[in-house]
């Protein structure tokens, strides 16, 4: 791993703890934790992708679980006053009962780079939480968020909006330990029923193409998948997943303070930034961030080959949909000069390429 930092964990006993749920999860349920030796357990026997048919996916539509939305819907909710983790502009608020995070503004790179990143891992088959991009009507908003302009009687429009949806399941944390840094992905053990070296590697490699710099252990979930019968036995959830969870510092290039302007759709930085650190080796090129685990990470021939081929599958037809959907020519350049789909599908294609290209050692 080079100069990658590998972060510890920390132990904890088992415990619980009442907490909000997501829609997908049973209302007024209590979250459960693990111990750090079922964690372990859990990680040695974790999944990390699962077989889609890549060239069938809507990524125009994304995924369609409870609670999806369409692309550009309007959506009108009732804001919700509480405070959400993170240094970018997003709200929470409801809809008949039902609280969302909406992450919003013209100039958030997060808005377009969480729907692109997000409906590329889901179409390939690694586990993703869902953002849709749409139009938010918030009723109640404080005029110190900003937005678009009134809406109506004590309401403001925010016309660059993305509602999050998490992956459904349960996060298989401990009381101290959140996610996993991508250290840990090396603990898996495929004679322990966990993912294969190649689908591991093939990860490492997606997130070194799309620029994951921000890649704190917080930016991954561990995940069990199965919500209806594994919740009050977790630590018995015989899939678990290994999935990255916040992928708006993405389409960039990776940066030491995960700065917006270059690390979140930017188009010149993206294009020019090499897949490989060192082709001839396999080294991904991700430079090091001050929250980031996953730096230059050294990719088998059996992971490239595995991404090249998924990559492969994708049609230029599901390439114009990603970045036509996440609006990635609405978002502002730091040269000021507008982007069109042409220039970020051929981005795409030229990255893809250099994967395609390469041959790693045995």
């Amino acid at each position: 791993m080079g100069r990658a930092r590998l972060f510890g964990v920390a132990t904890a006993a088992l415990t619980f703890s009442a907490c909000a749920t997501f829609a997908h999860m049973t209302s007024g349920s209590h979250k459960e934790f693990l111990t750090p030796a079922e964690r372990d357990a859990a990680i040695a026997r974790a999944q990390v992708w699962t077989p889609t048919r890549v060239a069938a996916m809507d990524l125009r539509l994304g995924p369609r679980r409870r609670g999806s939305f369409a692309p550009e819907q309007t959506v009108t909710c009732d804001y919700v006053d509480k405070k959400l983790p993170g240094n970018t502009p997003k709200f929470a608020c409801k809809i008949d009962g039902d609280e969302l995070k909406v992450r919003y503004g013209r100039t958030n790179g997060e808005v377009y780079a969480g729907v692109a990143a997000t409906r590329l891992l889901w179409a390939l088959g690694f586990g993703a939480d869902a953002l849709y991009p749409v139009r938010v009507i918030c009723r109640g908003c404080p005029s110190t968020l900003g937005g678009d302009g009134p809406a109506g009687d004590e309401a403001i429009r925010f016309d660059i909006a993305a509602i999050e949806r998490k992956m459904p399941g349960h996060d298989m944390d401990t009381r101290d330990v959140t996610g996993w840094a991508w250290a840990d992905l090396d603990r898996v053990d495929p004679e322990r029923g966990g993912a294969p070296g190649a689908q591991r590697d093939a990860l490492k490699l997606l997130a070194v193409f799309i620029q994951h710099t921000d890649s704190k252990a917080e930016q991954q979930r561990l995940l069990c998948p199965d919500d209806k019968g594994h919740k009050k036995d977790l630590a018995n959830c015989p899939r678990p997943l290994m999935m990255i969870h916040d992928v708006g510092q993405t389409f960039g290039t990776g940066n030491q303070f995960n700065r917006q302007a270059v690390g979140s759709v930017n188009l010149r930085e993206w294009k020019n930034t090499p897949v490989w650190k060192d082709a001839s080796r396999c080294v991904g090129n991700l430079t090091q961030s001050q929250t980031g685990t996953l730096v230059d990470p050294r990719i088998s021939e059996d992971g490239r080959q595995f991404l090249a081929r998924l990559l492969m599958q994708l049609t230029d037809r599901q390439l114009r949909d990603l970045f036509t959907v996440a609006r990635f020519t609405t978002r502002p350049q730091p040269d000021g000069r507008p982007t069109t789909v042409d220039e970020w599908v051929d981005a795409f294609k030229q990255k893809r390429e250099e994967i395609v290209r390469a041959r790693c050692p045995l």
